[in-house]
């Protein structure tokens, strides 16, 4: 691997066999926070040991390939498929995820800057037979017609409610906007989080 300097960010040359026909080299532009992360992985590494996600309270050892998104690792590897592929452009939302408790589109953010920290999937929001309660007003406000792009809305509003707890509605617009429904339940779904805003707090705590 070597490495140089662009005005973009680091550019690295990595090389790899792809094929008996020899060594092919690829050029990747990244900026200082994901080289941070690669050089920060690399120096934690053993001989033989692999680094792990954690993902809803659990580590999980993974193999580590920069090339593969969060949202591949998640589905593919750990099985976790409530997470969705949608446009795979981090256009949609469908592949929200939280990350130290900031919701992240998963098909766009690289496994390695997701090591070290803490991934909450839409798997890991309930307690046991206990919904979130953001996931129990998206059933009570009926803020979903064929689901695809529930999850992601839900980890969004999740996202929200922690660092707003009493949004006002412009606020939820803004912070939902990123979220694409295909069915067009955007009314419902705003319902669904001034709800969730509404559960938390009769029960005293907070998303």
């Amino acid at each position: 691997m070597a490495k140089g300097s662009s005005q973009s960010g680091t550019v690295i040359t990595l090389t790899g066999f792809a094929s008996a026909g020899g060594p092919r080299s690829h050029l990747a532009v990244v900026g200082p926070r994901s080289l941070a992360s690669m050089s920060s992985i690399a120096s934690t590494e053993r001989p033989g040991a692999k680094p792990s996600l954690r993902v809803n309270g659990t580590d999980h050892p993974i193999s580590l390939d920069r090339d593969r998104s969060l949202l591949y690792v998640l589905r593919e590897e750990l099985g976790l498929t409530g997470t969705k592929y949608g446009c795979g452009e981090g256009e949609c939302g469908a592949c929200k995820v939280l990350v130290d408790g900031v919701a992240v589109r998963s098909c766009k953010t690289p496994v390695g800057e997701a090591v070290g920290r803490s991934i909450v999937t839409i798997e890991g929001l309930a307690q046991g037979d206990r919904l979130h309660p953001v996931q129990q007003a998206f059933i009570d406000a009926g803020a979903f017609q064929c689901g695809f792009c529930t999850p992601g809305m839900i980890m969004a509003a999740v996202s929200l409610l922690s660092r707003s707890p009493r949004p006002p509605e412009d606020e939820i617009r803004a912070a939902m906007d990123g979220n694409v429904c295909r069915c067009g339940g955007y009314l419902r779904i705003i319902d669904a989080v001034q709800k969730a805003s509404s559960l938390s707090h009769g029960a005293g705590g907070t998303p």
